[in-house]
C-alpha cells in the first residue's frame, strides 16, 4: 500500500511540475516579464524578478493546496488580489499582442480614434464587476 502511494505521490509530483513548466514557458514565450522589464526599467534586476515569479507561484500553490491561511486580514487579501490582478491583465494583453487581437478589433468595429478608451472601459467593467461579486454578493 505504501508504494502505492509513493507511486501515486511522485507521478503527481512529476506532473504538477510539468504543468507550472509549460505555464512559466508560456508567459516567457509572450513576453510579459519582458514587457514589464521594460516598462519599469528594472533589467538590472532581472534575476531577482525571474526568482520572484518563481517562488510567488510556488507559494501561491502551497498555500492553496494545503489551505494555509494568509495573516494580516482583508489588506493582505486586497494587495495581492491587486497584484495578482494586475499580473493577469499585463498576461492578457501581452497575449492580445502577441495575437495581434486589437488590430483586428479596431478595424472590424471601424474604430479610427479612442482604442484606449474601450480598453480602459473594458478593465473597469471587470473591475466592477469582481467588486460587486466579492464585496457585495451580487
Amino acid at each position: 500500500m505504501f508504494l502505492n502511494y509513493l507511486l501515486l505521490g511522485t507521478i503527481g509530483f512529476c506532473a504538477g511540475g510539468v504543468i507550472a513548466a509549460g505555464v512559466f514557458a508560456f508567459i516567457v514565450t509572450i513576453g510579459v516579464v519582458v514587457r514589464l522589464i521594460g516598462k519599469t526599467h528594472t533589467a538590472k534586476h532581472i534575476r531577482l524578478v525571474e526568482d520572484c515569479i518563481v517562488v510567488g507561484g510556488a507559494l501561491g500553490n502551497i498555500a492553496n493546496l494545503y489551505k494555509i491561511p494568509i495573516p494580516g486580514g482583508m489588506i493582505v487579501l486586497f494587495l495581492l488580489g491587486l497584484g495578482a490582478g494586475i499580473f493577469v491583465g499585463c498576461l492578457i494583453m501581452s497575449l492580445a499582442e502577441t495575437l495581434n487581437a486589437l488590430p483586428v478589433l479596431s478595424r472590424r468595429i471601424r474604430l479610427a480614434t479612442g482604442l484606449q478608451y474601450v480598453i480602459l472601459s473594458m478593465a473597469a467593467g471587470k473591475g466592477v464587476g469582481a467588486f460587486l461579486h466579492f464585496f457585495l454578493g451580487a
